[in-house]
């Protein structure tokens, strides 16, 4: 439930900054902090919904009293079907009418503040260049960004050209951040930078950055900043197989 102390996003790239905070938010509250968000989701409870915020943080609270309200409002009663459904088939309900949200807020702002035809579709476009909630909580974002790295370098595999330039930060350790032998070829760098740029957290979405932190999965083999799943270079280092927030709830409630 939001009040909006923070100014009201009022440009095309104010809105899409906020979308992405929201985003962050749902996503950190479907994967890393999903044990969390399962235990608020009390279906004794009244009817619940998700939010997520400009600050990238996220809470289950109940609707806002207001009517109408300050902004669209998330899917109602998120909490009744947790029970009745598989686990994952009810994150990715959630997941759905989260992405539903998102679009709906950004596109409220747009309509308040007179957004034209052509701001519109820029900010679709930005917007769209993102994975969604559903295809990241469901991990089909790694089939649909490995698609164009395929297209792009042949048989080289989009985790080579990450693992390359994190190997002189972390060496090879046990856990997935060694990479595999990369073949060279006239275009290496080139090709490196191709499949960095293309590279998304599977907890935030946001793309790979070479300052940053990043660990692998051995389940479900999708990467993540260390500092979304809470591991860091150190413990790493003593970690033989990594399993990410989503795989290990997977295992522990099969």
């Amino acid at each position: 439930m939001e009040a909006i102390p923070h100014p009201l996003p009022r440009t095309v790239e104010e809105v899409f900054s906020d979308f992405k905070g929201r985003r962050a938010g749902l996503i950190k509250a479907l994967t890393a902090d999903v044990d969390k968000f399962y235990q608020q989701c009390d279906p004794d409870k009244e009817n619940l919904c998700l939010y997520g915020f400009p600050n990238e943080s996220w809470e289950v609270n109940l609707p806002v009293e207001e009517v109408p309200p300050e902004l669209p409002e998330p899917a109602l009663g998120i909490n009744f079907a947790r029970d009745g459904m598989q686990e994952k088939d009810w994150l990715s309900l959630v997941a759905v009418h989260s992405d539903s949200w998102l679009l709906a807020v950004a596109f409220y702002f747009g309509a308040r503040f007179g957004f034209g035809k052509n701001e519109r579709k820029r900010l679709f476009q930005m917007i769209n260049d993102l994975p969604t909630i559903f295809e990241i909580v469901t991990g089909s974002a790694k089939q649909s960004k490995d698609q164009p790295a395929a297209h792009n370098n042949g048989n080289k595999s989009k985790s080579s050209g990450k693992m390359q330039s994190r190997q002189s930060d972390n060496q090879a350790k046990g856990v997935k951040m060694s990479a595999p032998q990369k073949e060279e070829d006239d275009s290496g760098e080139e090709e490196e930078d191709d499949d960095e740029q293309g590279a998304t957290c599977g907890a935030c979405g946001d793309n790979y950055g070479n300052d940053e932190f990043w660990i692998c999965c051995d389940m479900c083999e999708r990467w993540f900043h260390g500092k979304c799943v809470k591991i860091t270079p150190a413990k790493a280092e003593h970690i033989k197989q990594y399993k990410c927030p989503s795989c290990s709830n997977k295992r522990a409630r099969v």
